[in-house]
């Protein structure tokens, strides 16, 4: 099998690989992990000096939260953040205000849609709410599990919005099955709409959680189904793909893209949220996937 020693030989040594670069965005704060925001701060500014800074995307926030920033922050060094919309549209302009005032660097918007607002409705209050926002704030659409779907991917192509899919949570409901998933990445591939996921991705392969009996999405199923659905096959072999559950024919298929492949893919799988950086990074190392060399502090020489 091809490693992280082998894999792209464009990588330059102690790199955080293609696939990988960007993957997870920093969701400490929310369930499972619950971290204080006190500590996720300085938590996310240390992910960012370490040798897997590459792999690291924004912190992740409610706009809610915004409020409580401020005496975290420091003038001369902005926080790469991203903001969730729960409420929807109407949440945007008071955080769009709020970041304004902030030493932030805001990276993105992920806006939920209200449940029983018809998509046309939805679009036209999102285009109000975020048309002071710059081009350089992609703004993701939390697409709802509902009839409602398809309109809203359909619409999303026509756009700059992204998709959101969420794919997993507190209670098993909240995990679509692989059918389910395998069907909204084969609309978004079609649509030629971008993604990211959040929730339920505790790990780099299909799993189930010892403690919950969850059956839990892998992200490099994930990864590996967007590839695929490139590719074109159906929802139904996509299916299978988010269902393997070998870490080591993942591992393989992963370490097999290189070049387009992955550029491709990963430009429609854009991230996901993880309570943990460091969880994923030490299965891709465990995986073969990534070098050790990345996991552990820098030394007191690098760091100063």
């Amino acid at each position: 099998m091809e490693t992280a020693e082998t894999a792209g030989t464009e990588e330059a040594p102690g790199a955080v690989p293609a696939f990988a670069r960007g993957l997870c965005d920093d969701a400490a704060v929310f369930p499972p992990g619950l971290m204080p925001l006190s500590q996720a701060v300085p938590a996310h500014r240390e992910h960012e000096r370490e040798r897997y800074a590459g792999l690291v995307g924004p912190l992740i926030l409610a706009a809610p939260n915004l409020g409580d920033l401020a005496p975290l922050l420091g003038q001369d060094d902005p926080l790469n953040l991203a903001v969730t919309l729960p409420a929807g549209p109407a949440q945007a302009g008071p955080a769009l205000a709020a970041a304004a005032e902030l030493p932030v660097a805001l990276r993105a918007l992920e806006v939920a849609v209200p449940a029983g607002t018809a998509p046309a409705r939805f679009f036209a209050e999102l285009d109000l709410a975020v048309r002071v926002a710059g081009e350089e704030v992609e703004v993701f659409v939390e697409v709802p599990r509902d009839e409602r779907r398809t309109e809203i991917i359909d619409i999303l192509a026509t756009t700059r919005y992204q998709a959101k899919f969420r794919t997993g949570g507190v209670t098993a409901q909240l995990y679509p099955d692989e059918r389910e998933l395998a069907a909204a990445i084969a609309a978004v591939v079609t649509a030629g709409v971008r993604f990211k996921a959040t929730a339920g991705l505790h790990h780099a392969v299909r799993n189930t959680d010892p403690e919950t009996g969850f059956e839990q999405h892998g992200f490099l199923n994930l990864l590996l189904a967007v590839d695929a659905a490139l590719r074109g096959p159906g929802s139904g072999e996509l299916a299978g793909v988010l269902a393997e559950r070998s870490p080591d024919t993942v591992a393989s298929r992963v370490a097999e893209l290189s070049g387009r492949r992955v550029d491709a893919a990963r430009a429609v799988f854009r991230s996901f949220g993880t309570c943990s950086i460091t969880d994923p990074l030490t299965e891709l190392v465990e995986l073969g996937l990534v070098q050790a060399g990345l996991i552990g502090p820098r030394s007191a020489k690098e760091k100063a």
